[in-house]
């Protein structure tokens, strides 16, 4: 919602004044005082439009009304506002196929580039970036709007539709595109529910490409930029701020920081931002969560059982290592992970580490209820594991024991 915020003050600029910084326009002068009081003046009727009209009918979409309203009253009273047509020109054709690659110049002017290894590693570094803006906008777009309508979509299909349909745009010249919340919201605001909504909106658009441009250019930007602005509004989680009062601080941070190099840069860096802090976070704290419960084996006279408890992975695996009383536990140990995972190699080598210390006092050491992907795991990683007595359902507390020298335990 605050990148299309942003997006929309450009219009209140003159024309022209803005410079593409690569992450959007910015800079440029603001209107003057008649033209940016026109300007709010349109903005505002529109907003005003699109809130009550579903007060009086939902018939006509509220957006629509809007649009129309506005554009009706610039064009009756001669109005001198930005139109669409200012903006660039939407008449076209149908387009014909060319083939991208080869020599000279291609469709529309546009050079041909040879098809070698030297031209794939050119654009595979764009390519992966759009894709993935692109997917994540999708995504994003479709949980949003499963929410709203309360069914889910299919992530895959949408995924996969999206790639093909981007795929067979380029043969024909046209720029790759994806969902836009923006423009979805406005649909499914106005009724759209089903599949007809898209097609009747990709019918409508090239119907006014091919016969209604001069109408379409007339409208003015304002009215356009009303409507985006209620999906603003609507689109915007205001519940957030309670949210952030609520939630750990990290995880506080992490909305916040997401927010800001979403605005800054882009959606795709702002996801790999997140992911990462993230998980940076996760990791913190759950390595200070692991900690074992001491008792006497019930199963093996004289032997001492550690119950741990929290994930043993590379975050916890110091925390892990002094748990134990190597000297003063008695000669059979016995290492419960019932309420534990072995998560990772940082994981095993604390394992064997443990192992090595308790070897180097002349004790032995078993592990018992093993999960079966942190059994898959310790096998996976050599000798680690021997004399284990299966049992596939893990029902039963099995014990195994641990063979150091293997993984470089210390």
């Amino acid at each position: 919602a605050i990148v299309i915020f942003l997006a929309q003050l450009g219009q209140f600029k003159e024309p022209g004044s803005m410079v593409n910084t690569g992450h959007g326009m910015s800079g440029g002068t603001w209107l003057g005082g008649v033209e940016m009081m026109t300007m709010l003046g349109l903005v505002a009727l529109t907003m005003a439009v699109i809130w009550v009209m579903p007060r009086i009918t939902r018939i006509v979409p509220a957006p629509l009304a809007g649009i129309v309203v506005v554009a009706g009253l610039v064009i009756g009273l001669g109005l001198e506002v930005p139109r669409v047509g200012d903006l660039a020109s939407i008449e076209g054709s149908f387009p014909a196929f060319h083939w991208p690659f080869g020599q000279g110049e291609g469709l529309y002017g546009t050079p041909l580039a040879p098809l070698n290894l030297e031209t794939l590693q050119i654009i595979l570094p764009y390519a992966v970036i759009l894709a993935a803006i692109g997917l994540i906008e999708s995504l994003l777009t479709l949980n949003l709007v499963g929410e709203i309508t309360g069914r889910r979509g299919g992530a895959s299909q949408e995924c996969i539709a999206q790639g093909l349909a981007n795929t067979l745009t380029g043969f024909f010249g046209g720029m790759g595109g994806c969902a836009m919340i923006g423009q979805s919201m406005i649909n499914v605001k106005s009724g759209g529910r089903t599949r007809i909504a898209g097609v009747a909106a990709a019918l409508f658009l090239l119907i006014f490409i091919l016969f209604a441009a001069p109408l379409i250019e007339q409208i003015p930007l304002a009215a356009l930029v009303g409507v985006m602005f209620m999906v603003v509004i609507g689109t915007f989680a205001w519940n957030s701020f309670k949210i952030l009062r609520k939630v750990p601080m990290t995880d506080a941070f992490v909305i916040i920081l997401v927010t800001v190099v979403t605005v800054m840069e882009d959606l795709a860096v702002a996801v790999v931002v997140g992911v990462i802090v993230s998980a940076l976070a996760y990791a913190w704290n759950n390595a200070k969560r692991i900690h074992a419960v001491e008792r006497e084996s019930v199963t093996e006279k004289g032997a001492k059982v550690y119950e741990i408890q929290g994930p043993l992975f590379f975050g916890s695996t110091d925390g892990f290592v002094e748990l134990f009383d190597y000297e003063g536990d008695p000669e059979v140990v016995i290492v419960d992970f019932d309420a534990s995972r072995v998560v990772d190699q940082s994981a095993l080598q604390a394992i064997e580490t443990v192992a090595g210390r308790y070897e180097a006092e002349g004790k032995r050491i078993m592990l018992r209820h093993l999960s079966r992907d942190c059994h898959q795991l310790l096998t996976r990683a050599g000798h680690l594991v021997v004399d284990s007595d299966d049992d596939p359902d893990y029902a039963l507390a099995v014990d195994y024991g641990v063979r150091t020298g293997v993984l470089g335990g210390h």
